[in-house]
């Protein structure tokens, strides 16, 4: 049974844009018939705008209810309804508003609304495939819906139908150009690693049904999980002898590890993380939406929604810090080297969402959704910053062959400035505050180990103001290297792809200031700056940390902002003042470049070990010897072969075609069973 208090907007957020999904698959696979672009336009993007309006009445409902007991919630009918008595599960379709979810619909259609107003000057000029506009803009339509279901479900259930929704427009979108084979292969890579973790998802789900049905509380929606979880939380699981983790567990743990493993696989950690990097082979309004401001945050939400399990699970939560760490820090070495300026940006996604796991396993529940809205706002400007340069390049993504477009990009200069400013951490800047919450997190935790982790945390701060400044600089400054034909038409994109951008750019300036740290706002005389955290204290389950003191907090952030000048500086030295500097560095350590530059080989190490491996199974066993041999030789030929053998040889003599010899036949078996009959 859902509680809370009734709400008929909530149904409207993920009904709009499923509204205009339909409106443009009806249009392409029915009627097949091109609509103008300017209505396909006014659907998607209306759609989204709405729901974001929608969102933004319904917070202000949430707002209305008093602050310990907010929740909205939209019961629309009983979805699924299994079993008998005290062991029946129900789950409704019904979707609830409270402080988390609303923050991530209003990034979801927020940051969505923004990146769909730019996707239609991005797609109208990129004519590879012109009469895919609409269809484009369905993908980008089923998506939102997706994700809003996501983030908007009451229960587990519903929340994996949005799960799984956003994994096949992640598929869909990453393989728009499909005729590309490459394309074509990233979007089925991303579409099957994702199914690795999903797998794990679904361990988790039917592990924590099974154990709440064991204990008399079937329940499926979130708060009956959290209000019964107590009933399951000192439970343990017995597992095989031969594996190497010992037998008994708690239950709680190896739940919260089957969760995250989905988690990994949705938000890109270690060792499920590949399929992103290769994600940026779809349109650039793509991996600013899907991979950059909504679906890779998707596991993060739900290791913050599930928080009272994680509070009670201090191993799945350790281990959910120490991925989380050493993902920010493996990714961000990588990005170190890397050339194409959306690979760059694609390996700082995975590095930043490794801090989010890392506050969220240290407890820091709130610095993570912190984190998580600052990130959308400047990762959605640096992506579609990359994509107005990519455009005035004629899609060129190479930075190698980029450099001077300082003096021929006069807007998009400055909002990518911006973002490469507040994804460095510099003062003021909205990644500034959300960097130093996860920071604090980690270094007042009670995970073992949390001082390596802060100082993981630490490094990776100065190594990302490095590879960003890095990128700024080859792409702005120094001399022009585009093809001399390439040189003299570099300039700006239309307005619907620049004034995106800054309105993006501005959020990520003040984004921040919503959720003000205390530390800062003492410093102003602010009571409870920390409006956030403070919002979302009702729905996380804080854990119990160090307390630090405000002088220690003001040295932490000294720190970070030192790293992340001398990340600056030494960028600047390498790539402006001695440019000749880094071609000499790669020689001279030519081994540890040429391992970052291939990303220590974990693509070739996955192929040789579990790709072609699998490919050759499918092929030999499971095709050649199983489906041809058995299912097609035996069974299926097999008893053709029979029958044919049969009626080949038998039957074909009992049927002569003289009349004769059936009448004499069926006078004998009528005279059998006449005698067969008599007493």
């Amino acid at each position: 049974m859902v509680n809370g208090v009734d709400s008929d907007l909530l149904h409207w957020i993920p009904l709009l844009p499923l509204a205009a999904a339909i409106y443009h698959g009806v249009m392409i696979g029915l009627v097949r018939r091109q609509t103008p672009q300017t209505v396909v336009a006014a659907v998607s993007c209306g759609a989204v705008i709405l729901a974001f309006v929608v969102s933004f009445m319904a917070l202000l409902d949430l707002l209305d209810q008093p602050e310990t007991s907010r929740l909205l919630v939209d019961n629309v009918y009983t979805w699924i309804g299994a079993g008998i008595g005290t062991s029946a599960i129900s789950a409704e379709l019904a979707f609830r508003l409270d402080p988390l979810s609303a923050v991530m619909i209003l990034v979801v259609t927020g940051v969505g609304s923004l990146i769909h107003i730019y996707s239609i000057g991005y797609m109208d000029d990129d004519h590879r495939d012109d009469k895919g506009f609409q269809r484009f803009f369905c993908y980008l339509n089923l998506f939102t819906f997706s994700m809003l279901v996501l983030v908007l479900a009451d229960n587990l259930v519903l929340m994996f139908l949005g799960w799984e929704g956003v994994g096949l427009c992640s598929y869909l979108l990453i393989g728009f150009w499909y005729s590309d084979s490459f394309n074509a292969y990233c979007g089925s890579k991303a579409f099957i690693v994702n199914r690795i973790g999903d797998f794990g998802f679904l361990i988790g789900l039917f592990l924590l049904f099974g154990a709440l049905v064991e204990a008399g509380h079937p329940a499926v929606s979130f708060s009956g999980i959290e209000q019964h979880f107590s009933s399951i939380v000192d439970r343990t699981l017995t597992l095989p002898a031969w594996l190497p983790f010992g037998t008994e567990w708690r239950l709680v743990n190896v739940i919260g590890l089957c969760f995250f493993v989905g988690a990994c696989g949705k938000s890109a950690q270690l060792p499920l993380y590949v399929w992103l990097p290769d994600a940026m082979a779809g349109p650039t309004p793509v991996s600013a939406l899907i991979h950059a401001a909504t679906m890779v945050t998707a596991g993060v939400y739900m290791v913050c929604r599930m928080s009272f399990l994680y509070a009670a699970a201090p191993e799945a939560s350790a281990v959910i810090a120490w991925t989380g760490g050493i993902t920010a820090l493996f990714a961000a070495t990588i990005a170190v080297t890397q050339t194409d300026i959306k690979k760059v940006l694609a390996y700082s996604t995975v590095s930043q969402l490794g801090y989010m796991f890392l506050a969220a396993g240290c407890g820091g529940f709130s610095a993570a959704v912190f984190h998580l809205g600052t990130h959308a706002f400047f990762k959605a400007l640096l992506f579609l910053g990359a994509g107005a340069v990519i455009l005035a390049m004629h899609h060129e993504q190479d930075m190698e062959k980029m450099g001077g477009l300082w003096s021929r990009l006069h807007a998009t200069r400055w909002v990518f400035l911006i973002g490469v400013l507040a994804i460095a951490g510099v003062p003021g800047l909205s990644g500034f505050f959300s960097k130093d919450e996860i920071l604090v997190a980690a270094y007042a935790s009670h995970v073992p180990g949390h001082d390596w982790l802060y100082g993981i945390g630490l490094l990776t701060a100065g190594i990302t103001s490095f590879y960003m400044f890095r990128l700024f600089f080859r792409v702005f400054l120094g001399d022009c290297r585009a093809p001399v034909a390439t040189r003299d038409h570099i300039t700006d994109p239309g307005g619907f792809v620049v004034k995106p951008l800054w309105v993006l750019a501005f959020f990520s300036v003040v984004g921040g200031y919503f959720g003000l740290p205390q530390v800062w706002g003492d410093l102003i005389e602010m009571e409870n700056s920390n409006s956030l955290a403070n919002f979302l204290a009702p729905v996380l389950t804080s854990t119990e940390a160090h307390h630090l003191d405000h002088s220690t907090e003001y040295g932490m952030a000294l720190a970070a902002v030192g790293l992340a000048a001398a990340g600056a500086a030494l960028a600047w030295l390498l790539y402006v003042k001695r440019p000749g500097l880094p071609d000499r560095l790669a020689k001279q350590m030519s081994g540890i470049h040429r391992t970052l530059l291939n990303k220590y080989y974990i693509d070739e190490i996955y192929d040789a070990v579990f790709v072609r491996p699998l490919v050759a199974f499918s092929d030999r066993v499971l095709f050649r010897t199983v489906d041809a041999g058995l299912i097609d030789g035996v069974a299926v030929n097999g008893t053709a072969n029979t029958i044919r053998s049969l009626a080949a040889n038998g039957l074909k003599y009992v049927h002569s075609g003289l009349t004769q010899t059936y009448v004499f036949m069926m006078l004998v078996g009528a005279v059998a069973i006449v005698m067969y009959l008599l007493p």
